[in-house]
């Protein structure tokens, strides 16, 4: 019985000692639960400016109604989706990133459509929300890849011999990256 108990006290101290990186495990987890908050932030920030950019389009006079209902939908669904980082399946991310390109392609088809209207173009209120819209896609971009650069390390370091072995113990599967949307892989048509 002395010797089962010194072996597993031994067993204990060595594994204490090894390095199945439990620890770094959930740091490292917890860095792609923050760095998912940042992205769901900048969407957020996304989301918010919609209205504006809506009220203030709508002021111009015999502006297409059916661009700002599509606009105002998109955003609904858009902001409907919302993933907690336990919940980051492929489907899940997918169907998230649906959402926002839908948001994507409809703001889109909005300031395509604002060229028309040169009132709408000159108007400073459009203009600024057009500048932080535009600077927020880029947030949305830059947030992105520092999710995907934390799944990366993440999903690295779990995958590795022998915290594999670990990993698997301890219930640490890997995390899904962001992945291009499939329909931004087709280059748009070009007609004169």
């Amino acid at each position: 019985m002395k010797r089962l108990l010194l072996y597993f006290f031994g067993f204990i101290i060595l594994a204490s000692q090894t390095s199945c990186g439990y620890n770094d495990m959930v740091a490292k987890d917890e860095n792609v639960a923050a760095k998912w908050a940042q992205v769901q932030n900048a969407y957020q920030r996304r989301a918010d400016l919609v209205p504006n950019l809506v009220n203030t389009v709508k002021g111009a006079a015999n502006f297409e109604q059916k661009t700002l209902t599509d606009v105002i939908e998109a955003r609904s669904r858009a902001t409907s989706i919302q993933l907690s980082p336990e919940n980051l399946t492929p489907e899940n991310i997918q169907k998230f990133q649906a959402a926002q390109g839908e948001l994507s392609g409809s703001l889109s088809r909005l300031l395509a459509t604002v060229e028309s209207y040169p009132q709408l173009k000159a108007n400073q209120n459009f203009l600024e929300l057009q500048a932080q819209l535009e600077g927020t896609e880029n947030r949305i971009s830059v947030e992105r890849m520092n999710f995907n650069t934390s799944v990366q390390d993440y999903n690295t370091y779990i995958r590795s011999f022998p915290r594999n072995i670990f990993a698997g113990w301890f219930g640490f599967e890997r995390k899904t990256p962001f992945a291009a949307d499939p329909n931004a892989q087709r280059a748009p048509a070009v007609t004169f």
